[in-house]
């Protein structure tokens, strides 16, 4: 199957080392403040890539929770396929895909968990229904079908009744410590600018144009 007829130009924009924020966080706000004022749906949808302590690479899609100088972060099950290879293998990329700006960013760093209180914090937010979810699901496991699901569901739903749903022990939040962050823009030709904030040894970040 051919997909040539899909092909199109960029045009939209333009990115020069002159647009750029001092620091990548800064600049991912302003791209992130534009995305969502554009009412695009789920602008903090992310592409999160982990690998295997053997390689074996793996992706999904979840969503940005918090970023702040510290890094980007997001919550799972920490017993999930995702959670158990970033135990293993605590390093990750995110790929925010932001089409209708012809933009990406793409973020590359190591992993840490965040405190139980951040976590805790974070949970209690959640709509009731979410939190129980977190304990009917056994994430990443294999179930025989859905009712199965559904029981699990309401047996959580039973045992919790008039009661503040608890934290449960195997859930909580990532924080991607990024070692690089590029912000890609679309141009004309495959010309695309490509400029990436990489940390430097004394903590600061140094700006690098790559080649499209």
């Amino acid at each position: 199957m051919s997909l040539a007829d899909l092909r199109k130009e960029y045009s939209l924009a333009g990115l020069t080392e002159r647009d750029l924020a001092r620091d990548p966080f800064r600049q991912f706000e302003k791209w992130f403040q534009e995305a969502e004022a554009s009412k695009l749906v789920e602008p903090n949808a992310m592409v999160l890539s982990t690998a295997a302590r053997d390689g074996r690479p793996a992706g999904r899609t979840v969503l940005l929770k918090n970023v702040d100088g510290r890094g980007f972060v997001f919550y799972t099950n920490y017993e999930s396929r995702k959670g158990r290879e970033l135990d293993a293998n605590p390093r990750a990329s995110l790929v925010f895909p932001w089409f209708a700006f012809e933009r990406q960013v793409i973020v590359e760093g190591t992993v840490t968990k965040v405190t139980r209180e951040e976590s805790e914090a974070y949970f209690h937010s959640r709509p009731l229904s979410s939190q129980l979810a977190a304990w009917a699901s056994a994430q990443s496991s294999i179930v025989p079908n859905r009712k199965a699901l559904e029981e699990a569901m309401k047996d959580v739903e039973r045992k919790y009744a008039g009661q503040v749903v608890p934290l449960p022990p195997y859930w909580g939040g990532f924080r991607v410590v990024p070692e690089t962050v590029e912000f890609w823009q679309g141009r004309r030709n495959r010309l695309h600018d490509r400029l990436r904030y990489r940390r430097a040894a004394d903590g600061g970040w140094t700006v690098e144009r790559l080649a499209p």
